[in-house]
């Protein structure tokens, strides 16, 4: 973890009162804090790379962008293989996120600290030197207590260390920098504009996003015909620079920088454009004729119109903290949201030092479902984020409509490759660009996600990239055609390449992703301070923008499950989830893995307003599940805020191969063991019809035996609940084996409750 001297910035939590005293002297007044070093210029190889380039391109001259001639050079870096970055807003900067675990300012470390009951100004001050007299006033950079209490502080390690020792703190985490996961796509969910509506519940709903901001002068936050904000509503608008305040749709906005550190404009105004192309996928309004230069062009809207949106900005060009993110949690749950949705990410983490895991049980606690993004570093596997139980995790699909460009070899030969307008990216198209390239061609087999250039560009396959190459290196002037992007049907959904795969490594048996929603190809609203490129010398500025990323999926969930609230406002958290899942569309997988990547499929959000069935899970079963996970009973007592003891041993430990009452259902077998051995109990509670019958069947893949007992479940009343459990046996058939999926199925005359059953050797991962 790379530190700026020694310092480090922690969040404290507290479970039921905080005093406002209690870090009042944290830092010593010598300790001034010291701006961080700057990056450094680019090194003397990529200069000379660059050089290379330099001499390597030939300007063609100005046409039109949707018309090139452009001249192939035989040069393998330029034109194939190409590895492709994301967008800056979209991408995944893992390795420079680990550099950074703890950021810092000046010599102190910036921690996390979540402590329980009231605590005096001595806390402090016996975990510091008797010296503490010549320790600075404000080393408390925020405090929390609308929702959960906590505070973020600035402290040395050893006083770290010896706060960490407290009977009463929970826990004490760096505050690390996280990222950003990032019109026709609910047609193609089947949510037309005239679907079946509950428009005076939906318009009482406020979906809470966690995010960079909201551009309110788009068309897709129009207030026009809205009434006044719920009463339920307690939250706040904050003005700020470009920002002219809320309205009847976007009834909240504000805004979190707990370290104060750089930004463009201090208020909630979007200059990322993530947050507003987030926000209006869950709730903009119907915009007629929205496109990306007439690309995509159609109606944007969002999947719950009538609803409100509460936007708390807490990314900003560096990144989003940990101590932000939990003071938008805090706010959120406390102003009266009734969904929370944030695209946001990073390394999975204990739930306990993971500020998504904590806010979002908080959020649970309070009757609120948080739907969060599953990153963006597929096809790996194990790489899925935001894995918390509670968590609504959300994979990246297509829908049926997507890009595609074509190129003209001089030779006659056309190759096709999927791309966005030719606009730009953030990575070999901006050196290319200034070296006077005229356009590029990139060869990736992950090529199904389409975003913008700086110049016209394509990707294509790997082996599309080798006929290239091949003509290049057999012709003496090689000449090429890169045409207009053109909108085409495709089979779909399929899961997108760059949407994470589990399992998950923090709690094995519970599968994620859970679900799939649309991520590919999103046309979206868009900040118009922010360039369709994200690049500072892209003068192109739109109201709208086409974005991929499991980032456009997390907020397409959020909007059905708001869906399914307005119908049912009285289900909880874990019951909309269950009717998300239990009702989804299976998935084509073009990589291995099945459920790993795509949970139990694609949302289907009409069916699950009528799942017949649902799984439900009360907070009790989450804290049961986390005794059995080796959490022990003082931390799970200061999670919940709770003043007795929840003593693990005292209560009904939870049965199963997992231990909760899960919509899916997923086990491990350890390395070099080819048997399987695993038992699901499982309870789901009656939604449909009031007497009704319920039979079990069960797909099965060679190698194994699914028993499911009983085969029928009868219920005479809507609400009654019936138990059952599913038996797995079986071995892999060989060592190359690592993997076995099947699907139950509850059936009546009217619903199907599907639950997908995975197995899979963890010697892969």
């Amino acid at each position: 973890m790379k530190t700026s001297g020694s310092f480090l910035v922690l969040v404290v939590f507290l479970n039921l009162c905080y005093a406002a005293t209690l870090i009042n002297a944290s830092v010593h007044d010598d300790r001034k804090p010291q701006n961080s070093p700057q990056l450094t210029e680019r090194s003397e190889e990529s200069k000379m790379e660059a050089t290379k380039l330099s001499t390597a391109y030939r300007k063609i001259g100005g046409k039109p962008l949707q018309y090139y001639d452009m001249v192939l050079l035989p040069l393998q870096n330029v034109l194939i293989p190409c590895k492709l970055p994301l967008p800056s807003h979209e991408r995944e900067t893992e390795t420079e996120t680990e550099k950074q675990a703890m950021k810092t300012s000046g010599s102190f470390l910036v921690l996390v600290v979540f402590l329980n009951l009231c605590y005096a100004a001595t806390l402090i001050n016996a975990s510091v030197h008797d010296d503490r007299k010549k320790i600075a006033k404000g080393s408390k950079i925020h405090s929390y207590g609308r929702s959960f209490n906590g505070f973020v502080a600035k402290l040395l390690p050893h006083e770290a260390t010896r706060l960490a020792e407290k009977e009463n703190v929970v826990s004490v985490f760096p505050n690390t920098v996280r990222e950003l996961h990032t019109t026709r796509s609910w047609d193609f969910l089947g949510m037309h504009e005239k679907v079946r509506r509950n428009d005076k519940v939906e318009s009482n709903l406020i979906i809470g996003i966690l995010d960079t901001g909201i551009w309110i002068k788009s068309p897709s936050f129009s207030d026009v015909g809205y009434g006044p904000p719920p009463s339920k509503w307690k939250g706040k608008c904050t003005n700020g620079t470009n920002f002219i305040g809320c309205n009847n749709k976007v009834i909240g906005a504000t805004y979190y920088n707990l370290d104060s550190g750089p930004v463009d404009d201090l208020s909630p105004v979007d200059n990322d454009g993530h947050g507003t192309h987030t926000s209006s996928t869950a709730a903009g309004i119907p915009v007629k004729g929205a496109s990306l230069y007439g690309i995509a062009e159609g109606t944007a809207r969002g999947g719950v119109p009538s609803a409100r949106i509460a936007m708390y900005k807490v990314c900003w060009g560096v990144g989003c903290t940990d101590m932000d993110l939990l003071a938008g949690f805090d706010a959120a749950i406390a102003d009266g949201v009734d969904i929370i949705s944030i695209s946001i990410g990073g390394t999975p983490r204990q739930f306990f030092e993971d500020p998504i895991a904590i806010g979002s049980f908080h959020a649970m606690k309070n009757g609120i479902l948080t739907s969060c993004s599953a990153g963006n570093s597929g096809p790996d596997f194990a790489s899925i984020q935001n894995v918390a139980p509670w968590i609504m995790t959300v994979a990246a699909s297509s829908i049926n409509r997507q890009f595609k460009t074509t190129v003209k070899l001089g030779n006659g030969q056309n190759v096709s490759g999927r791309i966005i307008y030719c606009l730009g990216t953030s990575g070999q198209d901006s050196t290319i660009r200034d070296l006077g390239g005229e356009g590029i061609i990139m060869a990736d087999d992950n090529s199904d996600l389409a975003f913008p250039f700086l110049i016209p560009a394509t990707i294509m396959t790997v082996t599309e990239g080798t006929r290239i190459d091949q003509y290049i290196n057999t012709t003496k002037t090689a000449r090429a055609v890169i045409y207009k992007s053109t909108t085409v049907n495709m089979t779909a959904p399929f899961v997108a390449s760059f949407s994470s795969r589990g399992p998950q490594l923090i709690t094995p048996n519970i599968l994620k992703p859970d679900i799939t929603a649309p991520g590919l190809s999103i046309l979206a609203a868009y900040s118009e301070l922010a360039s369709i490129t994200g690049n500072q010398d892209d003068n192109r500025f739109v109201k709208f923008n086409i974005i991929s990323g499991t980032s456009m999926a997390c907020p397409h969930a959020a909007g059905a499950a708001a869906y399914v609230k307005s119908f049912h406002p009285d289900w909880s958290p874990a019951a909309i989830k269950s009717s998300l899942m239990t009702t989804a569309k299976r998935m084509k997988i073009k990589q291995r893995g099945g459920a790993l990547g795509s949970g139990s499929g694609q949302i289907n959000p009409t069916r699950a307003i009528d799942p017949g069935l649902v799984y439900d899970i009360q907070m009790s079963s989450y804290l049961s599940f986390l005794c059995r996970e080796g959490y022990n009973s003082s931390t799970i007592r200061l999670l919940t805020g709770g003043k007795k003891l929840y003593n693990c041993s005292s209560f009904k430990p939870a049965q199963g191969t997992d231990g909760l009452n899960y919509p899916s259902m997923h086990t491990q077998v350890a390395s070099g063991n080819s048997s399987i051995s695993a038992v699901f109990y499982r309870t789901v509670t009656n939604v449909g019809y009031g007497n009704s019958v319920y039979v079990a069947r069960v797909k099965l893949p060679k190698g194994l035996d699914v028993t499911v007992v009983p085969k029928t479940l009868s219920f005479k009343r809507r609400h009654q609940k019936k138990s059952f459990k599913v038996v797995l046996r079986g071995k892999f058939m060989n060592d190359r084996a690592w993997i076995l999926s099947a699907l139950l199925e509850w059936s009546d005359s009217k619903h199907t409750v599907r639950s997908p059953i995975l197995v899979c050797r963890s010697t892969t991962f």
